[in-house]
């Protein structure tokens, strides 16, 4: 129950800080959204073009493991899992004050879960994190960024919900783990430890998700 409580807790001071404490809006930031979704990145930090797209990578992250874990869940992982692609840590932390501990997977994995499940999703994922990440520093402006997180709540906002989306992943990963098996501590702890890329070789490294043979060999029977 803290646990929960603490989800709710973080979700408000979240949204209260957004919303009222960071720094206001500026009038350009609808544009500069425009431009970073249609790749019109021309004149634009490439530090921010960076963390922009990263906050799309980080949502599909999340959803490796999400699908899964919704499997066992009274409520629609899918629902926060797609709305998290717009907001992030704002979508995933009331899914993750409402859940319940799920360290078993039932039934058979669909199209989606294979999908979710398989390695080269992790590896597609890590090759495209890396791109952004080494263009970000490669070619940002570190002064220009640090001006913009203290006058704009688009940056500012967005660099708190990346650093949240990093910090959160540790509530669904020991579930996953015990999904498959993988009992290790020095794993979860350097997965959970890393930023971002701790995640990704999680989701490189991890053996495929048993299925429920029981369900399986019913379902056959019936057929």
């Amino acid at each position: 129950m803290s646990r929960k409580i603490g989800f709710w807790l973080l979700w408000l001071g979240f949204l209260t800080y957004a919303f009222v404490f960071a720094p206001p809006d500026q009038p350009d930031t609808l544009e500069l959204i425009t431009n970073l979704s249609t790749g019109k990145w021309a004149g634009i930090n490439p530090l921010i073009v960076s963390l922009f797209n990263l906050m799309g990578v980080f949502p599909l992250i999340y959803s490796c493991l999400l699908f899964i874990d919704g499997r066992g869940q009274k409520i629609p992982a899918w629902i926060f899992a797609t709305i998290s692609m717009g907001v992030g840590a704002f979508a995933l932390l009331p899914y993750l004050a409402l859940r319940q501990p799920n360290p078993t997977f039932p039934g058979q994995k669909n199209l989606l879960l294979k999908l979710l499940d398989a390695r080269l999703t992790g590896v597609v994922l890590s090759i495209g994190a890396i791109a952004l990440v080494a263009y970000g520093l490669g070619k940002g402006d570190w002064t220009d960024f640090f001006q913009q997180w203290q006058t704009s709540r688009f940056i500012h906002v967005m660099s708190l919900d990346f650093c949240l989306l990093c910090v959160l992943f540790p509530a669904l990963l020991g579930d996953d783990m015990a999904r498959r098996g993988m009992n290790n501590s020095v794993i979860f702890w350097l997965t959970a430890l890393i930023p971002l890329f701790g995640s990704l070789v999680y989701l490189c490294v991890r053996p495929p998700l048993p299925e429920d043979s029981s369900t399986v060999a019913s379902q056959q029977v019936m057929t």
